[in-house]
């Protein structure tokens, strides 16, 4: 819910994206992407400014505007989220992209795009490494794909990435129950409205699909729900 209260606003043409900030934060409200501080969720900002001493440039500073509520709980899942991810160096906190979100922010009209056929839109991809509280996955079309189906299918991007939020990885190798409880936390804590499943023909693939329906099943929703078949030669087997 939207109520008038005070926020931290960016000055983006200060802001030369050092990072200085997200640490002073103690909430995890800000995060470097595309080079620039941005806010990570509205519901995440207490409005008490901590972060602003810590900004060389002055770009930070507080306003009073209409903005979403702060969401204490929601606060705490993301910050419990955040401690299972492996630690970064405090003298160099973005080191590892891994474990830091970003969004990446089209760019305007005519301006040179750097990714040229890239339909990605956040980092990082893996299951294990996004967070139910990304606020990539607000409102997605989520786009659940065995880890071999981008390296089989070579039309991935333009076929079925364009306007998806990616998660990937294999149910062979790595923990199905945990796959089940990381889905089933995304799916209570924000909307997804729609699922697409890409796997390959092999059997172990199989069980990607299984683990969004149990996660499904776990979190009482009912998300629309497409999968996809890809063989090992690239063809597509079955799709719907």
């Amino acid at each position: 819910m939207k109520v008038m209260r005070k926020i931290i606003e960016i000055d983006e043409d200060l802001c030369d994206g050092c990072g200085q900030c997200v640490p002073g934060c103690a909430e995890g409200a800000l995060d470097i992407v595309d080079g620039k501080a941005r806010m990570v969720s509205e519901t995440f900002c207490d409005g008490l400014g901590a972060c602003l001493g810590e900004c060389p440039t002055g770009a930070l500073r507080i306003v009073e505007r209409e903005a979403e509520d702060f969401d204490e709980e929601a606060v705490e899942a993301f910050l419990k989220e955040k401690e299972k991810q492996p630690e970064i160096s405090p003298d160099k906190p973005f080191q590892c992209p891994s474990t830091r979100l970003q969004t990446f922010i089209p760019p305007a009209p005519g301006a040179q795009r750097p990714r040229t056929n890239s339909a990605l839109t956040h980092w990082p991809v893996q299951i294990n490494l996004v967070p139910p509280t990304a606020p990539f996955l607000k409102g997605a079309h989520l786009l659940v794909a065995a880890d071999c189906v981008p390296v089989a299918y070579a039309n991935f991007h333009q076929d079925f990435l364009q306007g998806k939020v990616l998660m990937i990885g294999c149910p062979k190798f790595d923990d199905v129950p945990e796959y089940i409880q990381k889905f089933t936390d995304i799916f209570n804590t924000v909307d997804i409205k729609k699922i697409t499943v890409v796997v390959m023909e092999v059997p172990c693939c199989s069980g990607l699909p299984a683990i969004i329906r149990k996660a499904m099943d776990a979190s009482g929703k009912a998300i629309p729900l497409e999968e996809v078949v890809i063989g090992t030669q690239g063809e597509i087997l079955k799709n719907g």
